[in-house]
Order: C-alpha cells, then structure tokens, then sequence
C-alpha cells in the first residue's frame, strides 16, 4: 500500500488504466503519433504497426495500473500488486498548493498600501 502511494507521488499516473483514460487525450496523443509516424515516409502498413506501438508504449506510461513499479521495474503495478495478493480498484493523488489561486498585486501597491497601514 505504502509503496503504491509513493509510486503514485512519483510517477503522477493520469489514471487507472486504459478505460479510465480521458478519450479526449487519447486521441490527441494518437495524432500526434500519426503525424511523427508520416514524416518518416515509410508505408502505411508500417506507419500502422508504428501506431499501434507508440500507443501501448503511451499507455503503459500514463496508467497507474500500466507503468513500471519504481520499487521493483521489472514489474507493472499490476503484477507488483498481484504478487502482493491485492487489488487496485482506484486512487486519488491529491498536490501540495493544488487550487490555490496565489493573489497577484504589484510591489509598488503592496508597499503603499503597507505604508497606509
């Protein structure tokens, strides 16, 4: 459990797994692929195969349930878990100054409003 929490702070996993992914990001990312995969100039058919592996490479990236443990590599979260005889069903990652709007003022009206008292 422990070691999962840290993972999860480290690595900052955009979800669970492929299913909870927005689909929105998915696609952007495929288009992204698609059009580094033209450049190259080599046949649709492998430009496909390109795809297909940059994006299980992306997936494996940016779910939790998909990436390297950083406690053990060698191993997805999923197996590490598994191995462990549990289960991730979700998680919540919350940041340090997440959502705080930071009031911008400029200097000069700073110190005059502290000179005002």
């Amino acid at each position: 459990g422990k070691q999962v929490a840290m993972h999860i702070a480290a690595t900052n996993p955009a979800a669970l797994n492929e299913a909870e992914l927005d689909p929105a990001v998915v696609e952007k990312e495929k288009q992204v692929q698609i059009d580094i995969a033209r450049e190259s100039g080599k046949p649709d058919a492998v430009i496909e195969k390109m795809i297909v592996g940059r994006m299980k490479k992306f997936m494996s990236e940016v779910t939790l349930l998909g990436q390297s443990f950083v406690i053990n590599p060698d191993l997805t979260v999923e197996a590490a878990a598994k191995e462990a005889g549990a289960e991730i069903v979700g998680f919540v990652r919350l940041e340090v100054g997440e959502g705080i709007e930071v009031e911008k003022e400029d200097f000069a009206a700073e110190v005059a409003k502290a000179a005002q008292g």
